[in-house]
């Protein structure tokens, strides 16, 4: 370990879901503001590799870095917080911990010895949670433990920390995320629950410095000291953090609790001043102060767990405050979505985007969405099968092919506009095997991406098996759509759009992926300022 890095570790207690994620990027937010260079990463506990082959429904999105990696979306909060890249390096999981422990056992690296849980596999946990350190970039690692306290399949995490706790003291804190409930009945703050929480942790050996203590309401001094006193902690350390209206609130909610302070002081670093959080203050001031609102239809088939489509929600966000625009999301199931009511729930929106997926289920829907927008010329933006379904609906109600359709649903279709990529056909595995990470693509100088962009060549990040077949292209861009971009390698088409519509505009990549506070993503920003337009001349 670089005896210069500190490593700073946030656990969970009482329930899942407290947010361990956004108090790691916040803490983070806050470390950068004065000027310290942070990185976080996400141990998981389940023994998929990776989350690429789990339903939307299980874990919400997966993120894909930079490098290819398919991750957990809470490093999706991380780059969107700290506008810093991700990597592989930053999410492990208990699959890959094992997978690469037993491939050195086969490899004989252990000599023989007994392959156990202790030492092999904290010793592999270590050693992955040091690599970010390790680089010399960071002066901070923050990683955060998935799971929750006393859960078997985070134990193997929870003794690493506490070894290198003894390994490392001066370089590692530990912060424990629990819950303070309010009993109705009762009409007050519980504290018993936390109580109980640090005492699972103080039996697996590690003893935390800071409690953070999610609650509806505010823990009076009183409750601090009580809480404190049971918890072998400060009453400067157990910090406060109410529900806030927005994610992005939460850094200043940290910094009126000086948990930043609180984190340095115990680090024996400089902690005089307040983090620079000015340009973040500034976005939270556009988000509450909108001059206008517009209503997006967001067309997808997971839309009954909103986190499914988590950095498209942020990326509206972000776009919306570039505009000084409240952005409403209309969510529409595409599996119910057919001919009889098409118009009626997609009449009154101001912009339309199709989402990505896989599979045939609310395919249909899709399709119909897209061709209402194009029909109709309702701003429309689609990303990954969103492409796909436009180009499939253009040659089938533009071109006549009235078959056309994707190899992955239709294996027999006559006209496979949408085809398997070349280099995926002998692939049998699922999981990490697609086209993944980011890629070059060429943008045509007069196209409406270009001019978002003002580039005309430009790096995004993929996931998909399938693309646009070539064979189409001459007949579909002599009948109104052009391929605007594509890559400088492959001539794999990255971009279509409808020039004489409004705002046309559908990406094999995902550009949600790239939107952060500090630098919104172009794409989503132009659509948004082509859906407000809309409204205004509408309203006229």
């Amino acid at each position: 370990m670089s005896t210069s890095t500190k490593y700073i570790f946030v656990t969970g207690g009482v329930t899942s879901s407290l947010g361990k994620g956004i108090i790691s990027a916040s803490l983070a937010k806050l470390l950068q503001g004065r000027g310290y260079s942070v990185t976080i990463q996400k141990l998981d506990p389940y023994i998929n590799i990776d989350p690429g082959t789990l339903n939307p429904y299980e874990h919400g999105e997966c993120y894909v870095t930079n490098d290819g990696a398919e991750t957990d979306l809470d490093l999706g909060h991380y780059e969107r917080f700290l506008n810093v890249a991700t990597s592989q390096a930053n999410n492990v999981t208990t699959g890959r911990i094992y997978q690469s422990v037993i491939e050195k056992e086969r490899r004989g690296e252990f000599l023989g010895k007994t392959v156990q849980v202790i030492p092999h596999i904290t010793d592999e946990i270590k050693e992955r949670i040091q690599i970010l350190g390790n680089s010399g970039e960071y002066d901070f690692v923050i990683t955060e433990i998935g799971g929750t306290v006393g859960d078997i399949e985070s134990l193997p995490y929870i003794e690493a920390v506490r070894q290198m706790m003894w390994e490392f003291r001066r370089n590692t804190l530990v912060i424990h995320l629990t819950l303070i409930p309010y009993l109705k009945a009762a009409g007050e703050l519980k504290t018993k629950p936390t109580q109980h929480s640090v005492k699972q942790l103080l039996e697996l050996g590690v003893q935390p410095d800071i409690l953070v203590c999610r609650s509806e309401y505010h823990l009076d001094r009183a409750m601090r000291k009580k809480i404190a006193l049971f918890c072998n902690v400060e009453p400067t350390a157990v910090i406060e953090s109410v529900d806030a209206s927005s994610i992005y609130e939460v850094p200043l909610l940290m910094q009126e609790e000086e948990l930043d302070k609180v984190v340095l002081e115990k680090l024996n670093l400089p902690h005089d001043g307040e983090a620079n959080l000015t340009e973040w203050k500034k976005y939270l001031d556009r988000i509450k102060n909108p001059k206008s609102q517009i209503t997006i239809g967001l067309v997808g088939k997971y839309i009954e767990l909103k986190d499914s489509y988590k950095s498209i929600i942020e990326g509206f966000n972000h776009a919306g405050a570039s505009n000084e625009c409240q952005v409403n999301i209309e969510w529409i199931h595409s599996e119910k979505l057919h001919e009889e009511n098409v118009a009626f729930r997609l009449k009154e929106l101001d912009g339309i985007l199709v989402a990505p997926g896989f599979g045939s289920r609310g395919i249909d829907g899709k399709i119909l969405a897209i061709q209402y927008a194009r029909e109709n010329d309702i701003p429309f933006f689609g990303i990954c099968l969103g492409m796909q379904c436009a180009v499939i609906e253009f040659a089938r109600n533009v071109l006549g092919l009235k078959d056309a359709h994707t190899t992955e649903i239709d294996q027999a279709t006559t006209n496979p506009v949408i085809d398997i990529m070349a280099d995926q056909k002998a692939q049998t595995n699922k999981g990490g095997t697609m086209r993944l990470g980011a890629y070059a693509c060429d943008l045509t100088a007069d196209s409406k991406t270009a001019a978002a962009y003002n580039s005309q060549h430009i790096s995004e990040r993929h996931r998909h098996r399938y693309e646009f077949n070539n064979a189409y292209l001459k007949a579909i861009e002599e009948k109104g759509m052009i391929a605007v971009g594509k890559n400088p390698e492959s001539g794999l088409v990255e971009v279509v759009e409808i020039p004489e519509l409004t705002w046309f505009v559908a990406t094999q990549f995902h550009p949600e992926y790239k939107s952060t506070v500090e630098r919104p993503h172009p794409l989503f920003v132009a659509f948004v300022k082509a859906a407000v337009r809309k409204k205004k001349g509408t309203l006229v």
